[in-house]
């Protein structure tokens, strides 16, 4: 769990955010001022890496036009979450209880969402400030190895526009459709009826 900690990087946080915010917002007439904002990134590097997203077609000023490829671009520029597997007994009722910031993500979340997936793993970030408490319920309630949960950490920008389902706490729908892109296998298919049913299937 001591190697559970904030993935040490800084300029591919900043482009994973800028795509967040793009996807996260697919309609918004959002200034390039209101994004560099929102993604938590200078003005002038979020207009010069834009710029590259429109001349490959991707989107026109911040406007998403092609959200299937601009999730592949995102999906190559991913920066791997740190994280650890665990055993818990149930995993969903300790979320329930505990007042500590998390978002779920993959099965859950796909399940809580969309229902296309059976909720076989427990995935959910936490915030890297709450590390040692979350420690101390693995400890108390857990078991480290392999197991039906995964804890992981990431740029604090993860939480960005979370969602609430059913009394739990998930990710993004973007951020949803890139960790079941990258979690691969069937988790692929229930990503791309997310993309038809979140962004349209005009965006393939």
């Amino acid at each position: 769990m001591a190697l559970l900690e904030k993935p040490n990087r800084k300029r591919g946080f900043n482009k994973e955010r800028i795509i967040r915010v793009l996807l996260n917002h697919p309609e918004d007439d959002l200034t390039k001022y209101r994004l560099a904002q929102l993604a938590e990134t200078s003005e002038p590097w979020t207009r010069q890496y834009t710029e590259k997203l429109e001349e490959k077609g991707l989107i026109t000023g911040t406007e998403v036009g092609a959200a299937a490829d601009l999730y592949q671009v995102w999906l190559e520029q991913r920066i791997e979450p740190n994280q650890v597997e665990i055993s818990l007994q149930q995993p969903m009722d300790l979320l329930a209880d505990t007042d500590l910031e998390y978002a779920l993500t993959t099965y859950q979340a796909e399940n809580l969402h969309q229902g296309f997936l059976f909720a076989s793993s427990t995935d959910f970030y936490i915030s890297h400030e709450d590390i040692s408490n979350w420690l101390e319920i693995v400890e108390e309630k857990g078991l480290l190895g392999g197991g039906n949960t995964r804890i992981r950490v990431l740029d604090k920008h993860v939480f960005y526009n979370q969602r609430e389902v059913d009394g739990f706490l998930t990710v993004s729908v973007p951020q949803l459709i890139l960790d079941l892109l990258a979690e691969g296998g069937p988790c692929e298919e229930a990503a791309e009826k997310l993309i038809d049913s979140y962004h349209g299937e005009q965006q393939w």
